[in-house]
């Protein structure tokens, strides 16, 4: 190996194993051969902040809306339980046989290889990335309507409430897009931290302001209307409309939950002392208690504050118009955050297809050869021509498909329902089964399997919910002419 792979200020991670000639291996390297990882709880905490507390957040005054204060609170409960319960299991399944002593295990798909095998693989591959790519296009449409949501709120406060102050999305998720070209230069996603840590502090300030502007509003005497079951039939909607709104907020609140999709992955950053999955389970309880303390204030208090008319994105919706300077903070805010988000979702996704290429092709130096050159501040970063192209063509793809179906509420609720069931609940059931050796038929595999099939009900009717309202927005849409 060549000496320069070597250097501990390189922002290249090399993937392959460094041994001494006497056979041993070196003191910064850990068990199979890689740098050592440094990943701590608290870092681990704020990828799993970053990954879950996202759009989905300002979206949740609305769900609470259309399940009201009865079914709402109950249903974020209930899913944050799930997906903590599952987390601990999946937690115990980065390592196998053994969680503490066991072959690590890189990706989802690895560890799902090592349990189960069989065309369960391929089926985990494809639910995983398949969730990756539409999460990383809804952040695209995210992003820009935050952005477009300070141009307008600017627009607000100078011509008045009244002005339409309608902007086009696109030039902001070119912006966007153009941000994440340069940031998926990263090499991998033990680089990320300290992206990860910025990002959480931002999603902290923009739930706390949305937090705050709520309280105020419910303080100033707002006579919002709620009930216990949300928005009421031939008042706000009919009856087949409020069946369907039911469906696509719990998948809403599904997907705020998101981050199994990611959690072997962030797994994969901590240092094996304490044991991984310890930590890990540590920063699940921490990462999950923050985001569910969060959601149910926002959630619950922005209903309170708008009622069952509350917007579907109630900091970028014009739920509040002033101070418009801090309505302007939080949603910068918001673009900072999905810009740190963007990468802890997508990393998987270039890892995977790097690999894949790498060992497909291992001759093939456009694909393989590394290019060190001097940067201040950083040291020797190591341009690879294949990471480069390939990397600045999916940001480009996924921004063009964000300009094309430029539906939030929609959109968010479909990719949680596709995605909460197999890789939340499904998979780390079925692996816990396998490796707790859990005898058919028992008490234990009854209930497990009960909560399995209880979630794919719940899954199946949000996903219905989000589809029935993607084709209503279909109806008055044309592509590339996305307005807020």
């Amino acid at each position: 190996m060549a000496p320069e792979l070597q250097q501990s200020n390189s922002f290249y991670l090399e993937q392959g194993q460094i041994a001494h000639e006497n056979g041993g291996f070196e003191k910064d390297l850990d068990d199979d051969g890689q740098k050592r990882r440094t990943g701590t709880v608290v870092t681990a905490s704020a990828h799993i902040i970053t990954a879950v507390i996202g759009s989905g957040v300002l979206s949740l005054a609305w769900a609470i809306a259309q399940l009201g204060w009865a079914a709402g609170p109950a249903v974020l409960l209930a899913f944050s339980v799930i997906t903590y319960f599952t987390s601990t299991m999946l937690a115990d399944c980065y390592r196998a046989p053994d969680p503490v002593t066991g072959k690590r295990n890189y990706t989802y798909m690895d560890v799902v290889r090592a349990y189960l095998g069989g065309r369960k693989v391929q089926l985990c591959g494809l639910a995983q990335y398949g969730n990756l790519v539409g999460i990383t296009i809804g952040y695209t449409i995210t992003a820009s309507i935050s952005m477009v949501a300070v141009k307008r709120s600017n627009c607000f406060h100078k011509h008045g409430h009244q002005a339409g102050c309608h902007t086009s999305n696109n030039p902001f998720m070119i912006i966007f897009g153009c941000i994440q070209i340069l940031l998926s230069q990263i090499p991998n996603f033990h680089e990320l931290s300290w992206l990860s840590i910025m990002a959480a502090v931002m999603s902290f300030a923009y739930s706390s302001i949305g937090l705050g502007l709520s309280i105020a509003k419910v303080a100033g005497g707002a006579n919002a209307r709620t009930t216990l079951t949300g928005v009421t039939v031939d008042v706000d909607v009919t009856a087949t409309e409020k069946v369907w709104r039911t469906f696509q907020a719990i998948g809403d609140i599904a997907f705020a939950y998101a981050y199994s999709t990611v959690l072997i992955e962030i797994q994969d950053t901590l240092k094996s002392s304490p044991p991984e999955n310890k930590a890990m389970k540590k920063a699940s309880l921490v990462g999950v208690s923050t985001t569910t303390l969060f959601y149910l204030l926002c959630g619950c208090v922005g209903y309170a504050a708008f009622g069952n008319d509350a917007p579907g994105n109630f900091l970028t919706g014009f739920g509040f118009y002033d101070p418009f300077w801090l309505v302007d903070f939080a949603n910068i805010c918001i673009a900072i955050h999905l810009i740190g988000a963007y990468q802890v979702f997508c990393q998987p996704i270039f890892a995977f297809v790097e690999s894949w290429c790498r060992s497909k092709w291992p001759e093939n130096k456009f694909i393989t050869r590394e290019h060190p050159i001097e940067m201040p501040f950083i040291g020797i970063y190591y341009l690879n021509w294949f990471r480069l192209v390939w990397r600045t063509t999916y940001v480009v793809v996924t921004a063009i498909v964000a300009m094309i179906f430029p539906f939030f509420n929609d959109f968010l609720g479909l990719i949680g329902a596709a995605s909460f069931w197999p890789l939340t609940v499904y998979f780390p059931i079925e692996m816990h089964i396998a490796q707790a050796k859990v005898p058919k038929y028992s008490m234990r595999w009854t209930w497990l399997k009960i909560l399995s099939y209880a979630c794919l009900v719940v899954s199946l009717i949000a996903a219905a919910g989000s589809i029935q309202g993607l084709v209503d927005a279909l109806k008055s849409y044309k592509p590339f002419q996305s307005k807020s």
